[in-house]
């Protein structure tokens, strides 16, 4: 035990802790109070959940249990010694909080449950050490996405599905704290002067938090979380988001070098099948990542990660992701990973694939592989290019050669509904031709969408002798019947 010991008949020893996080709030704002949420079997985003079980909810917090917690932190707070807190590890800190809090609930004689007291306990530590509330969904891997919309509203996102949380916030204050915990960790700030901010935790997970008054029912914290075990196309294969051919043709064109725009919605899994994809570049490789927070998870040993760099306080010092694809050119890459392409950096991204950077990737908000590329002529056109628009799309096709589209279908599920492949044009047409493609066929009695990932009768991609200069050419072949008497079934 330790801690500074005041009135309530503590007396002062020694001790050491470090918390992983920053240390709680002060006293003098109100603790963060969450309700346990409801534990559910872990699984994975893509499969149909199973069969639902009854399961005990907890009862909604009373004002009561409010104002104990509110007492027991500050007396927490005025009996620990916060610079011998900042020594030990995280379980041990844990432990001598839980420690000190069950001595104070015994000196001032609280009548509490041992269930109660238990949850008080959890509470106050996630309070101290964690990011309160949202500690139990974060240690959740079946969670994809944590959505607080203000300080009374939780979603999550399971299986697919978004369903709202039991986890409540005492008020805004204490959820806007929280926030800027999170965003301080990574050189960020979110006030009233800077009310946008992205960051990520310390696992890569990424955080947006809007604020007021931006935000007008108080702060908005989404986070879209990494799981611990990262997918490969192999379990994508097992989810049903790609068949076993679509997946061996993914790993040829990762392997060859094929310059990659993976196109989709938000959510829809484009960063998880980026991750995937690298799984199969050379270990020998030069890979250099350019992304707005860093999430990417190469496995790689040579693996350059570059960040941008909003603003400061006075509006100077800012680094674009444009900065970052430029600097790029000067380090001796092998291929070039922009994690999220949204504004003028695509122009930089595709001189970069046209000048010997073949193989690099990136990841583009859009709804099918056309919408794709109309949508790099329109963000060219926004950084002020007058190019002629031929000239445009004769870039554009020079430099992609694959386009992957990803969906999140309405019942939850995740497929890679295309895979097409950009030609060359036609006159002022960029031409392009589909592999495979996913088509619904209708749905089964509990709402889940049933359908094929099917061959378009392709033989000889365009790529094909990048795939011989590989000698990738024969298992091309293969994939490529196979999925053609698959499709005839």
């Amino acid at each position: 035990m330790f801690g500074k010991r005041g009135n309530e008949g503590f007396g002062k020893t020694g001790g050491t802790i470090a918390p992983p996080q920053p240390v709680a709030p002060s006293s003098s704002s109100s603790p963060a109070v969450l309700v346990e949420p409801q534990r559910e079997p872990a699984r994975h985003q893509v499969p149909p959940p199973p069969m639902q079980t009854p399961q005990r909810k907890r009862p909604a917090r009373t004002e009561e249990y409010y104002d104990t917690k509110a007492q027991v932190f500050s007396a927490l707070i005025d009996t620990i010694d916060l610079s011998q807190l900042a020594k030990l590890d995280g379980e041990s800190a844990r432990e001598e909080i839980r420690d000190i809090v069950n001595d104070i609930i015994t000196i001032k004689n609280f009548a509490m449950s041992i269930s109660e007291q238990e949850e008080l306990l959890d509470d106050i530590c996630n309070d101290v050490l964690g990011y309160g509330p949202l500690e139990p969904l974060l240690a959740r891997d079946d969670i994809a996405d944590i959505m607080v919309n203000g300080s009374g509203r939780t979603f999550i996102e399971v299986g697919g599905k978004t369903i709202e949380s039991e986890v409540r916030f005492r008020d805004n204050s204490q959820l806007l704290s929280i926030c800027q915990r999170i965003v301080s960790q990574v050189g960020r700030r979110v006030d009233e002067s800077s009310p946008i901010c992205d960051a990520r935790l310390p696992d890569g997970s990424r955080v947006n938090v809007i604020a007021p008054p931006l935000a007008i029912d108080g702060p908005a914290l989404t986070i879209r979380k990494f799981k611990k075990d990262k997918l490969t196309l192999d379990q994508l294969v097992r989810f049903g988001a790609i068949t076993p051919e679509g997946a061996t043709l993914l790993q040829i064109i990762g392997r060859v070098r094929c310059n990659i725009v993976i196109s989709g919605g938000t959510g829809s899994g484009k960063t998880t099948l980026l991750n995937c994809l690298t799984n199969y570049i050379d270990r020998d490789e030069r890979v250099i990542t350019c992304e707005d927070t860093a999430e990417l998870q190469l496995q790689q040993p040579h693996v350059v990660r570059l960040e941008t760099r909003p603003p400061n306080i006075e509006g100077e010092g800012e680094i674009t992701m444009r900065d970052l694809v430029k600097n790029c050119l000067r380090m001796r890459p092998e291929r070039i990973i922009v994690g999220e392409v949204r504004g003028p950096e695509v122009f930089d991204l595709l001189q970069a694939m046209n000048t010997g950077h073949d193989g690099s990737m990136g990841t583009i908000h859009s709804n099918s592989p056309r919408e794709c590329l109309s949508r790099i002529e329109s963000m060219i056109a926004m950084g002020g290019f007058t190019l002629p628009a031929k000239t445009v799309r004769e870039i554009i096709s020079g430099s992609v050669d694959i386009i992957v589209q990803a969906a999140r279908l309405r019942d939850g599920s995740r497929r890679i509904t295309q895979i097409t492949e950009v030609i060359g044009m036609e006159g002022d047409v960029i031409i392009t031709q589909d592999l495979m493609r996913y088509e619904i066929e209708g749905e089964d009695a509990s709402g889940r969408l049933i359908g094929r990932h099917k061959s378009t009768g392709i033989g000889k991609p365009h790529f094909w002798d990048r795939a011989r200069y590989f000698n990738e050419d024969k298992r091309l072949a293969a994939a490529l019947d196979e999925m053609e008497a698959k499709s005839k079934e």
